[in-house]
């Protein structure tokens, strides 16, 4: 792999910890519910599933 397809992944790490820390996570801690699902917790799995398939298309695609 590449340097900068590295720091792509790197840049997605920096970003999957701020977007799970506790501030950012709490926004989402609300009343409302999506198909009975609390609204933190669709929140979590779906920065999760988003992450993946980012890292997979960037491992896939860049892999040499």
């Amino acid at each position: 792999m590449k340097k900068r397809h590295e720091q792509k992944l790197v840049i997605l790490s920096i970003g999957l910890m701020i977007a799970f820390s506790i501030p950012v996570s709490l926004l989402f801690n609300s009343e409302k519910d999506v198909f009975g699902y609390p609204m933190i917790l669709i929140y979590l799995f779906a920065v999760w599933m988003i992450s993946i398939i980012i890292s997979f298309v960037i491992v896939k695609k860049y892999d040499e």
